[in-house]
């Protein structure tokens, strides 16, 4: 299951990465994602209702669903029985990367240094989140990965239409699109239709 899922999010080069607080924007826009092309999901648990919205998009065939912000054992227990197939963390954990790894999910925990992504690579983590964006950005991640390119990152703060590329240039695995897909003014609106024009915008971007 693994190598299916990084192959996944390898083709799709993108997740939509959701934190909202409130359920049914939420679930809202993620349908606006969806409809704009995405196909690799991540809901935060800090989201209500998290785990539901993750079982139910699990149900459909054409996603890849993952749970974010998961910080203990037991989150990724409960998020790998919903239906996640992969785990995130804004921190690195050994533990719970063991734990994930048990699961037979794939575990991409936070990770600010290069010793940091090190270390999560040697703890068994197939992904590395670079989480928060690094001052220099794309040039930051080349830099490091010259001299480990056995290292799949994923920034997921600091991405946007306009650099999306440029990470990817770079050398990262797929990247995360959180306010750039999903700004909070537009959740508080519930501009559906902007966040579908959005999507379509930054899929665009990744996948020309």
């Amino acid at each position: 299951m693994s190598e299916a899922v990084l192959d996944d999010i390898r083709e799709a080069r993108a997740i939509a990465i959701l934190r909202s607080h409130d359920h049914a924007a939420g679930r809202n826009a993620l349908a606006a994602a969806v409809r704009g092309g995405f196909r690799v999901l991540e809901v935060t648990l800090s989201t209500p209702g998290a785990i539901e919205i993750i079982a139910d998009l699990a149900r459909d065939d054409r996603l890849l669903v993952g749970a974010g912000t998961v910080l203990t054992g037991d989150q990724a227990r409960t998020a790998t029985r919903a239906g996640a197939r992969f785990l995130v963390s804004p921190v690195l954990d050994v533990e719970v990367v063991a734990e994930a790894n048990r699961l037979g999910c794939i575990m991409i925990p936070g990770c600010a240094t290069p010793t940091e992504m090190w270390n999560a690579h040697r703890a068994g983590a197939a992904l590395q989140k670079l989480f928060p964006a690094p001052a220099g950005g794309p040039s930051w991640l080349r830099a490091v990965l010259a001299p480990m390119p056995f290292l799949r990152v994923i920034p997921t703060n600091g991405v946007e239409v306009e650099n999306a590329t440029e990470w990817l240039a770079a050398g990262a695995f797929a990247v995360g699109c959180v306010r750039s897909l999903f700004p909070p003014d537009e959740l508080a609106a519930q501009a559906w239709d902007r966040i579908e024009a959005r999507a379509r915008a930054l899929l665009a971007a990744v996948l020309d």
